[in-house]
């Protein structure tokens, strides 16, 4: 049985919508870092005190899930859903396959 590595980079004020949405999947493991990056509208410009100023790297979560192969497709669906907004910045989402996985606690591999 084949597990991918779900990586999906969004926007930090979609992630409550996202694990809801997840949550109402069943798709409950998640781990999720704040990271900072930039994509095809390379940062923004903002006012301030009377000062324009370029921000180069945009804050933005990571959330990675680890599921198996035939349920990445529902997996992608229901963050893409749930993570739009239509604007420029609303995120990727990533698959990358899983070699191995071996639980600290126990020792066993997990497949």
């Amino acid at each position: 049985m084949a597990m991918m590595k779900v990586e999906a980079i969004i926007r930090p004020e979609r992630l409550d919508q996202v694990k809801k949405s997840l949550e109402e999947k069943g798709f409950v493991g998640m781990t999720v870092s704040e990271v900072t990056g930039r994509g095809e509208q390379k940062g923004i410009k903002l006012q301030y005190r009377g000062r324009t100023m370029d921000v180069d790297l945009l804050p933005k979560v990571k959330i990675e899930l680890i599921v198996k192969d035939e349920a990445v497709d529902d997996l992608i669906a229901t963050i893409s859903a749930a993570a739009r907004t239509g604007r420029p910045g609303d995120g990727r989402i990533f698959v990358i396959p899983v070699a191995r996985s071996v639980r600290v606690r126990t020792g066993e591999e997990v497949i």
